[in-house]
């Protein structure tokens, strides 16, 4: 029974485990020079320094450079980021 309240008491103080995470960031390729701004689900710690880490490895796949997170934020905030990042929303 005490195993059990210590577990439930864990997973209260961890906060809601789904919660959603979202970064709007800039990205490059060079040769010839592109630009975007992309949104991309944030998987990991919702945090600006760990996002820009996992989208800049996502991203880079297709040759594409991180320039810099603008932000992190929720789900309500996709709707009017979404018309901006055009193909590159959710994309990565």
């Amino acid at each position: 029974m005490r195993r059990a309240a210590i577990t439930l008491a864990l997973l209260l103080a961890a906060g809601p485990l789904s919660a959603q995470c979202y970064a709007d960031y800039k990205a490059k390729q060079d040769g010839p020079l592109k630009l975007h701004y992309g949104v991309a689900e944030v998987r990991g710690e919702c945090a600006p320094s760990p996002a820009a880490r996992e989208i800049a490895g996502r991203i880079s796949r297709e040759g594409w450079e991180l320039l810099n997170v603008l932000g992190v934020f929720g789900p309500e905030g996709l709707d009017e980021r979404r018309e901006s990042a055009g193909q590159f929303f959710l994309r990565y």
